[in-house]
């Protein structure tokens, strides 16, 4: 059994790959901002996540979106609906949920095929 982890710190794994499927852990933003910067913030670092080990969006098999209001929920889908590739969406679930951080507004989790 081959396991690949890669950016690993005292609590977790920024990405684990096991036989070809890559697990993103929870992407955040950097900074505040509404829910729609922080949608594209975060999807632009899933773009760069998934480019340094060799999968790109259209390999995308399930995300998992956490906000903290579900009044953001149309603005967020704006800015996943520029994103996602139409051809591929993935499996996909919103949950309203209290995030680690007070300003986070999004936060998303990402399984993909390499």
């Amino acid at each position: 059994m081959n396991i690949e982890r890669l950016g690993i710190g005292p609590r977790m794994s920024r990405i684990v790959i096991y036989n070809d499927t890559i697990y993103l852990c929870g992407q955040t933003a950097g900074s505040g901002g509404t829910a729609a910067e922080q949608t594209q913030e975060i999807l632009a670092g899933i773009d760069a996540e998934l480019a340094r080990v060799g999968s790109d969006k259209s390999k995308v098999l399930s995300v998992t979106i956490y906000l903290t209001d579900m009044a953001d929920f149309a603005a967020m889908n704006q800015v996943w609906d520029a994103w996602v590739d139409p051809a591929a969406p993935p499996a996909r679930a919103t949950v309203e949920a209290r995030l680690a951080r007070p300003q986070l507004a999004v936060e998303m989790t990402v399984i993909a095929a390499r």
